[in-house]
């Protein structure tokens, strides 16, 4: 075996946890705005929403971190897509919400995409 080979090798996300500023408006627009449903349990300051292939949450932000201070928003790097049986009905339901729309919606070769900031700033795609 090479020297520099894992011994151990990582199989793909498992979980995802978005810090936010306020834990119950930020469940709430996962929850309303975008059908996510809480799992029946989750550990303090957070709030675990049961999605299939991947589990995520949003969480109270650890000791120390200030979202107000990421610039240009919270998660800038990172790339958040989520799967929709309807990204374009979708994006129209947000859009009539008043959701800031960061990208319009598109074809791609994930299907139709596009791409809004959940209340924290977080930019989230979703394709369908």
């Amino acid at each position: 075996m090479d020297e520099g080979a894992p011994t151990a090798t990582v199989t793909g996300p498992d979980f995802i946890a978005l810090r936010v500023r306020d834990l119950e408006a930020s469940a709430a627009f996962y929850e309303e705005r975008l059908g996510l449903r809480r799992a029946p349990a989750g550990p303090p300051g957070a709030v675990v929403f049961g999605a299939t292939p991947v589990a995520s949450a949003v969480r109270t932000p650890l000791p120390g971190v200030d979202l107000d201070a990421v610039a240009p928003r919270p998660g800038a790097g990172v790339a958040l897509w989520l799967r929709a049986d309807d990204a374009q009905q979708l994006h129209d339901d947000l859009a009539e919400a008043g959701v800031t729309i960061l990208a319009a919606p598109a074809d791609s070769p994930f299907g139709r995409t596009f791409t809004f900031a959940d209340p924290d700033g977080y930019a989230v795609t979703i394709h369908s």
